[in-house]
């Protein structure tokens, strides 16, 4: 069959289009014909007779076709042109495999990198200026890039063995060291007996000449243990001990374990069904606690101290000794302290001075306004709010006074504006405080022991003088101190003449306060005192009320309040040797002096019969002067008269 018969009988589809006009269906049934090849349909439209011919063609062509094949074949032809295409295919793929691996190779040798490219060679610059000509050669690597890094790696390679060698040197030098060493170890291990052995035999010598290194070092190794104000407290008074007073000893109280044993993670439980069963037994065997109980348990946990606690002697020069222990109140982050002294000699006892060395008021208001009754920690209110504790002054008697200058001396400062529960512990803070604060403590025993020793004597009618002071008074006085004794803050502000000191705020709760009567006659000078604890940098404030021919004070007889002033205002006059401890002394002596000046100058009532009660003894340029008809209160020495201001 021709090829034009078989391409007539390809196609699968009938075409509508040339058919004719009786062999058309219906719309639906052409779409349907025209989807699907149909065999009787196409028998339809074909001629019977083209169809023989066509397939007679093709049956002539099939037989020529496979008549030639066969011809070929008995000839026995190997050569194809198939084969020869098949050929030269496979020798294309395999040049083109050559080319491929070629620039492989190629790609290879143009990103090959050298080993010396790793190496940090030296400079250009240094290489020609240390390496040797014969390595360097320079009339050949200068043009020649090639031969330069050869020269260079050469340069490189001759450094290394320099180096090599040096590095073996040091390592045999290093050797000889640690051998060296581990004789040294081998020597100061066995040297740490022999020098315990030597510390304990020495311990006599040591208390002999007043240096305790040991326990110097059992200190510092307890030290270790301390929260940081107590520790900052502990170095910085130990470093001023040492540099700049050494009559301060500073040591460490309290127990060792039971510090440790704060900072102690609690152990886990073994068993949680025993605890619980013994949980359950206890709570049947007692009842729970009450609100009451639990808050008590609360305020005591609040208020808990440090174990440890860190004291502090100020030694004296006549031997007293003042001791300070400071706590620490971990939940409130606070220092307090508690005051106690000790005296070289037995002290008289004075009614009078009971209040002079109480724990309580000794160290009130070292600093002015420091009264050491609230917290200087602001957030601590907050806290008390919560476990009921209306203010800390209730438990100062057995926790101690927290001062201002006790919480500078731990390094704490809690600023007023911006309260913070937690205050790091500054080292330089203390020790600007330390050394004014060290002095300020040891004038302050200095100044009660010797109130304490003159209040003795002003209880038995004498006024000590001493022979410094003696020219500031005439040598003969008549009036004399008969009475001294304490008074409590409420008698003193019932007096009606005292009212003006009061009002001027130069009597205040934490003030002492005490009555002296002064006699000649029938006269009586009552003597109100207001002793501020800052004495004698702060003189005592005196208000007097006369008892003779009626009662007089400042408010009715201007020459009272004359000789308040000569107490009050020229109190300076009165300070004798440095630091002026006699200041009250000479106060009330000046008070008989001039209670004798007033009683000689009065003027003799003509009504009573008899000579002067008062004769005049001193000696007075004037009587009186000015419309106030004020006394010659002033004693000049060594003249010995009295004159006015």
């Amino acid at each position: 069959m021709s090829s034009e018969s078989s391409k007539k009988r390809k196609p699968k589809v009938i075409r509508t289009d040339g058919v004719p006009a009786e062999g058309k269906r219906g719309k639906g049934d052409t779409d349907q014909d025209a989807r699907y090849y149909s065999e009787e349909s196409e028998v339809d439209l074909r001629d019977p007779i083209k169809d023989y011919e066509l397939y007679r063609e093709t049956c002539q062509e099939l037989q020529r076709l496979m008549a030639e094949i066969q011809e070929l074949k008995s000839r026995g032809i190997k050569e194809n042109a198939k084969q020869k295409v098949d050929a030269y295919h496979l020798q294309l793929q395999n040049l083109l495999y050559e080319v491929m691996h070629l620039q492989k190779e190629i790609t290879k040798c143009l990103e090959f990198k050298s080993k010396h490219e790793e190496i940090e060679l030296v400079s250009l610059e240094e290489f020609y200026k240390e390496a040797p000509p014969e390595i360097s050669r320079p009339a050949i690597t200068l043009t020649e890039p090639h031969q330069q890094t050869l020269a260079r790696l050469d340069w490189e390679l001759e450094q290394r063995k320099r180096l090599a060698e040096k590095y073996k040197e040091c390592l045999t030098s290093k050797e000889k060291i640690l051998k060296e060493i581990e004789v040294k170890k081998e020597y100061l291990s066995s040297l740490q007996p022999r020098l315990n052995s030597i510390m304990q035999a020495s311990l006599p010598v040591q208390e002999y000449l007043f240096m305790p290194f040991d326990q110097a070092h059992k200190q510092y190794e307890t030290a270790r243990h301390l929260p940081p104000p107590l520790y900052v407290l502990f170095v910085q008074a130990s470093a001023y001990g040492q540099a700049c007073d050494k009559k301060l000893v500073v040591a460490i109280e309290g127990s060792v374990e039971e510090a440790k044993a704060l900072y102690k993670p609690p152990e886990d439980s073994q068993d949680d069904e025993s605890d619980s069963d013994a949980e359950e037994e206890q709570t049947t065997k007692r009842r729970r606690p009450t609100l009451g109980v639990q808050l008590d348990d609360k305020r005591k946990e609040m208020l808990k101290r440090h174990p440890l606690s860190v004291t502090l002697d100020l030694k004296c020069k006549d031997e007293n000794v003042l001791h300070l222990t400071f706590h620490y109140l971990m939940n409130l982050n606070v220092m307090t302290v508690k005051a106690k002294v000790t005296t070289a000699m037995e002290m008289t006892t004075a009614i009078s001075a009971g209040d002079l060395l109480s724990p309580d008021s000794l160290l009130n208001c070292l600093y002015p306004g420091d009264h050491g009754r609230k917290t200087p920690n602001p957030a601590n209110q907050f806290q008390f709010d919560k476990v009921g504790i209306l203010t800390l002054s209730d438990y100062v008697t057995e926790l101690g006074h927290p001062y201002v200058w006790v919480q500078k001396l731990g390094g704490l400062h809690f600023p007023k504006e911006q309260p913070q529960h937690t205050v790091a512990a500054d080292n330089s803070l203390s020790a600007s405080h330390m050394e004014l604060t060290v002095k300020l403590l040891r004038s302050r025993l200095q100044s009660r022991l010797a109130l304490h020793k003159q209040f003795a004597s002003l209880e038995h009618g004498v006024v000590p003088v001493s022979s410094e002071c003696q020219q500031l008074f005439p040598t003969k006085i008549v009036s004399r101190l008969v009475k001294w004794t304490a008074i409590p803050y409420e008698d003193y502000a019932e007096l009606p003449y005292t009212k003006d000191v009061i009002e001027a705020g130069l009597a205040e709760d934490t003030h002492l306060y005490y009555m002296a009567l002064i006699e000649r006659g029938t006269a009586k000078l009552q003597a109100a005192v207001v002793l501020n604890p800052g004495y004698s940098t702060l003189p005592p404030v005196f208000s007097l009320c006369l008892n003779w021919k009626g009662e007089r004070n400042s408010s009715n007889d201007d020459n009272i309040r004359a000789m308040e002033s000569e107490v009050n205002v020229y109190y300076k006059e009165l300070w004798g040797p440095k630091p002026g401890y006699q200041l009250l002394t000479n106060q009330l002596q000046r008070l008989c002096m001039v209670l004798d000046v007033y009683l000689e100058t009065e003027p003799h009532d003509p009504s009573v019969e008899g000579p002067k009660e008062f004769p005049q003894e001193k000696m007075c340029l004037r009587l009186v002067r000015g419309p106030l008809r004020l006394k010659p209160f002033k004693f000049n020495y060594p003249q010995g008269f009295f004159s006015h201001r």
